[in-house]
């Protein structure tokens, strides 16, 4: 069996102590990362979510828009329209 020098021992020591501190570095900034990543992650889900909010009302106002009496008021308080009176409406059949 081999015997290591003090000076072999030592840079060997020396050696696995940089490995050690090296990979808890790095397991301390992917953790870091990780943390980063799951914020953002949460941001962006937020915005989704108020995203959807948004449409879901957009989609409830043109809805409204569409409405009959919706136009109706449009047409008779901006274009200043009316419905014509019973007897000057004319029926016309193919």
């Amino acid at each position: 069996m081999r015997v290591l020098t003090p000076k072999v021992l030592g840079l060997v020591v020396a050696g696995l102590w940089v490995a050690v501190l090296l990979s808890a570095a790095g397991a301390v900034y992917s953790k870091h990362r990780a943390r980063e990543l799951f914020v953002q992650l949460e941001r962006l889900n937020r915005q989704r979510d108020n995203l959807e909010i948004e449409w879901g009302q957009l989609q409830l106002e043109q809805s409204a828009w569409s409405t009959h009496a919706f136009v109706e008021r449009v047409a008779s308080t901006k274009l200043h329209m009316t419905s014509p009176p019973p007897a000057e409406i004319e029926l016309i059949s193919p």
